[in-house]
């Protein structure tokens, strides 16, 4: 993987406070024109430094307020059964994250409901039919004090 310069981490960091900045925008703010930034930016999405561009909604005015977590156990864990989970979740449209655990539990889920009624058919009717899962924690969040995309570079 190649070094990244400053002015690579200047771009970077502009793009993920808002990726709506123009190249024009972004070359002001770093003393440059417009034609090299939009070079490097370029380079960094094809590179995969820039995976996508994406717009981050209000959980609560599109009516998505409850967020839960999921903590996943697997009854067995050999790598045929854990591909089968991986792609069945991956199925689940309400399910917005799911990271492969090392620890007491096998995976995390982060899901975003309208309700606990919602979540709790969304258990019943969906999750629930999985197969392999031994234990299904869930966690329910009170207050969401920050919450953020960027990576600190």
């Amino acid at each position: 993987m190649e070094k990244l310069d400053e002015i690579d981490l200047k771009i970077l960091r502009i793009l993920q406070k808002d990726s709506k900045k123009t190249t024009k925008e972004i070359a002001d703010a770093l003393n440059l024109t417009s034609s090299p930034v939009y070079e490097r930016i370029r380079r960094l999405e094809n590179k995969g430094y820039i995976k996508k561009y994406a717009a981050i909604l209000n959980k609560k005015l599109i009516n998505q307020p409850v967020t839960a977590i999921c903590m996943v156990s697997l009854r067995y864990h050999n790598e045929g059964f854990i591909d089968t989970f991986e792609k069945q979740i991956k199925a689940l449209k309400e399910v917005q994250e799911c990271y492969h655990m090392a620890g007491k539990v096998d995976f995390f889920l982060k899901i975003n409901l309208k309700s606990l009624d919602e979540y709790h058919e969304f258990v019943r009717l969906k999750l629930s039919k999985i197969d392999n899962i031994g234990v299904l924690e869930s966690y329910f969040v009170l207050k969401e004090i920050f919450h953020t995309t960027e990576y600190n570079i």
